[in-house]
């Protein structure tokens, strides 16, 4: 039987770059061979989420959502968008960071789709942060003498928003391999302004887990924290504030490692593809759990 992943993110009418991570990361997977077929989907763009399976020529398809957190659009929107009828939160049993995934029928097209959680609540996600914070310093062994954030949107209307931001903060601070771990927001407390307030640490990397760099990202949290007065201007990195300094090193999601929890999340619902995941460890210079 042949198989096919398609990848469901947010997209944007208003930033061009916000489809990129997406295609690139689907590109990766393409170059493996571990799928008959990659596509990738959008809500904000095209190929819209409505259309997506009828692209699709393959029988059985892993749907994995490139988005954070588990809320509105992976628990709402990508299931309805994909006629995902038979689909109910509670397939997940998750308590907001440990969705799995489910297997349903298509309402259209027949199919079956293995839906998977979303690539931010995964596990690997953390090695993923660890790798964003190499890529800032070029150094493979940063940590020891480091203070590490990991910076979420945060907001009142999804939870599980600040959840995921907390599980990976937590999950790497249990690795002991930075000083000192620190979730931060931009909408709650604790917040991203006040950065060097949290940490004792002379380096501080900052990690946003966002998936595509745009709006937040490249212009609210660089000045939030005070890397610049007006983000047309630039920042250095590092950029010292307050006697500390600063490594940002935007979105986690460019990060070329971010392939490997979309096939880890397709592997998770059955997908043999582990080939393709040490492929791309090790093409993305990264190695195992937390390393």
């Amino acid at each position: 039987m042949s198989q096919a992943l398609v990848i469901a993110a947010h997209g944007s009418h208003l930033n061009a770059e916000s489809s990129t991570p997406t295609f690139s990361h689907a590109d990766t997977i393409r170059a493996t061979g571990a799928f008959d077929e990659v596509r990738e989907s959008f809500w904000k763009e095209e190929p819209h989420f409505r259309e997506a399976l009828r692209t699709v020529d393959a029988d059985e398809v892993y749907l994995v959502p490139l988005f954070i957190s588990e809320g509105y659009f992976t628990e709402q929107v990508i299931p309805r968008e994909f006629r995902l009828d038979e689909w109910d939160p509670e397939l997940w049993g998750s308590d907001g960071t440990s969705a799995d995934s489910a297997t349903l029928t298509a309402g259209d097209t027949g199919q079956t789709v293995h839906y998977c959680g979303p690539v931010g609540t995964h596990d690997s996600m953390s090695d993923v942060i660890v790798q964003r914070a190499k890529s800032a310093t070029g150094d493979p062994d940063v940590g020891e003498g480091f203070g590490l954030a990991v910076v979420g949107h945060g907001t009142e209307r999804n939870e599980n928003s600040a959840k995921a931001i907390e599980y990976h903060a937590d999950r790497i601070a249990a690795m002991d391999r930075f000083d000192e771990v620190q979730a931060l927001f931009m909408d709650e407390d604790p917040e991203v302004d006040d950065v060097t307030d949290f940490f004792e640490s002379d380096d501080i990397v900052v990690v946003p887990l966002f998936i595509a760099d745009g709006y937040h990202t490249q212009e609210d949290i660089p000045e939030d924290m005070g890397l610049c007065e007006d983000y047309r201007d630039g920042w250095d990195v590092p950029e010292t504030v307050d006697g500390h300094d600063i490594w940002y090193t935007g979105a986690v999601g460019t990060e070329p490692l971010m392939a490997d929890v979309v096939l880890e999340r397709a592997a998770d619902a059955g997908a043999d593809v582990r080939a393709a995941i040490e492929q791309v460890r090790g093409e993305s210079g990264a190695s195992a759990s937390g390393d």
